[in-house]
């Protein structure tokens, strides 16, 4: 939190912690060092790894190729998060690696669903109508 006590964005160390722990996973997910029958051909993105202030929390955010599955490929590489853990945790240097926990990521599907508003009927009227000239 700022002086004012409004909310702040996450701070340098905690998004480069959050890249290096992304580029980890990526890394390990395109080598397909997790056996895991739901994992099985899946090609996974890591889009973003959000960390906790305190950088013991890892939050990831993944996607599989196709979006297919996505819910299973998440269950799957949660059971697996002790194992992602230590692999990942010689690759970020620090004291003590953070926990992982994987999530689906919802923002091209809120993407999609933004991107259908703005191209629905009434909106598209709305346009239309300050198009011609007319002022609020």
């Amino acid at each position: 939190m700022s002086k004012d006590n409004k909310p702040t964005g996450p701070s340098q160390r905690m998004l480069r912690v959050g890249e290096l722990v992304r580029h980890a996973l990526a890394a390990m997910f395109a080598r397909g060092e997790i056996e895991d029958d739901a994992l099985r051909g899946a090609v996974i993105t890591v889009p973003e790894v959000r960390m906790t202030p305190d950088l013991k929390i890892a939050n990831a955010y993944i996607m599989p190729l196709g979006g297919l599955h996505a819910e299973e490929i998440v269950a799957a590489l949660n059971r697996h998060r002790k194992f992602v853990r230590g692999r990942v945790a010689p690759q970020i240097n620090m004291k003590y690696a953070p926990e992982i926990r994987f999530y689906v990521d919802d923002t091209f599907e809120e993407a999609g669903r933004i991107d259908s508003i703005l191209r629905s009927d009434k909106v598209q009227r709305d346009l239309d109508h300050d198009d011609d000239g007319e002022t609020e």
